[in-house]
C-alpha cells in the first residue's frame, strides 16, 4: 500500500467505488449483514456478475487499508457515515 500520508485519499477513492458498485448490486452498505454476506458468500455465477465480484474485491481491499491504518495508529473513517 501507499505511505500513511496517502491513506485518507486511498480510503476516499475506495469508498467512492464501493458505493458505486453497492448501488449497482443492490447491497445496502448500512446493513452489516449484507456486507458480510458479500464478503463471505462466493457464488459460481459471480464470474458472470462482474459488478458483485468487483464489490467483493473492493471491500477486501478496504479492510486491508483499514488494518494498515490501525497499525499506524490512525482511525479509518466509517464506510457509511453515521447520522448525528
Amino acid at each position: 500500500m501507499s505511505g500513511f500520508e496517502h491513506y485518507q485519499q486511498e480510503i476516499a477513492d475506495l469508498d467512492h467505488e464501493i458505493h458505486k458498485y453497492a448501488m449497482i448490486c443492490g447491497v445496502d452498505l448500512a446493513n452489516r449483514h449484507e456486507i458480510d454476506a458479500c464478503l463471505r458468500d462466493h457464488h459460481a455465477s459471480w464470474a458472470d456478475d462482474k459488478a458483485r465480484e468487483s464489490l467483493q474485491g473492493l471491500l477486501v481491499l478496504r479492510i486491508k487499508v483499514e488494518t494498515e491504518m490501525i497499525e499506524q495508529g490512525m482511525k479509518p473513517p466509517p464506510l457509511v457515515p453515521t447520522m448525528g
